[in-house]
């Protein structure tokens, strides 16, 4: 596993604070350094799960800690009983414009990998209970929650459920928020929308949820996702609650991802 990465940075544990610890490593699927916030909890035991949490556009790995208190709420969480002990990995998405969308890219970059093979190996070299073999889970919000479906339904299995909040549903539709050309990425066609992905992999989709606000410019776009997932008979979770496309929103939303992967346990 060591071998993965040509370097490895993290940071100092005399100088962390709340849990939150800071990795850079030299990716060989992004072709430059990545970023990753850790958060572990107090108590550690072998095998314990992974929950990767993908930031929205303009976003950076800092985003789900420190404007989402993600850790906040899993600590109390745990403190509660509701969710077993959990190790959060909160990734950059690899920094291309105003986001890369969590996919491969035709110049090379490949941010699905960064995600899917790059950061658990990172994890597992920072914390040695999460092996390989951990369950891994994957959540997002907007731009993130776009990554954690659409990979969840590619993974082949790997992941054990995935959760979005206020995810753009189709690669597409990230041409509302970023500036760069999106025709260029080489995203084939079929591969774009949650709904082909998900029909596709139906097979092998792990338990799927996502929720968006009422008051969301997404909102429509998650009704129609729901409306084409109870047509084709697929399995999910949906839920609608007040609130914006904003991170009040989403920091106590996120709760819901964290108690429906332990369910998942």
């Amino acid at each position: 596993m060591e071998k993965r990465f040509r370097t490895v940075e993290l940071s100092d544990p005399a100088l962390e604070s709340g849990g939150l610890r800071m990795m850079t490593v030299k990716s060989g699927a992004l072709r430059r350094r990545g970023d990753l916030t850790l958060w572990v909890p107090g108590s550690v035991v072998e095998g314990m799960p992974l929950v990767v949490l993908l930031h929205g556009v303009y976003g950076s790995h800092w985003a789900w800690a420190l404007k989402g208190a993600a850790h906040m709420t899993a600590a109390a969480l745990m403190e509660a009983g509701e969710i077993p002990p959990m190790v959060l990995a909160m990734p950059s998405d690899g920094l291309w414009g105003d986001g890369s969308g969590y996919v491969r890219h035709a110049s090379g970059e490949d941010y699905e990998s960064w995600v899917l093979d790059d950061v658990p190996a990172a994890v597992g070299m920072a914390v040695p209970e999460v092996a390989m073999g951990s369950p891994l889970f994957l959540a997002g919000l907007s731009m993130g929650g776009y990554g954690a479906l659409r990979l969840a339904a590619r993974s082949g299995g790997r992941v054990r459920a995935a959760s979005g909040h206020s995810s753009v549903t189709d690669f597409r539709r990230l041409s509302v928020f970023v500036e760069e050309a999106l025709e260029g990425c080489g995203v084939p066609e079929g591969e774009s929308a949650l709904i082909d992905l998900m029909k596709r992999h139906r097979g092998e989709l792990p338990p799927v949820r996502f929720d968006c606000g009422t008051e969301d410019p997404l909102l429509e776009d998650n009704r129609e996702l729901r409306a084409a997932l109870v047509a084709e008979g697929i399995p999910h979770e949906y839920e609608e609650s007040p609130g914006g496309h904003e991170w009040p929103y989403w920091r106590a939303r996120v709760a819901d991802s964290l108690r429906f992967f332990a369910a998942a346990l």
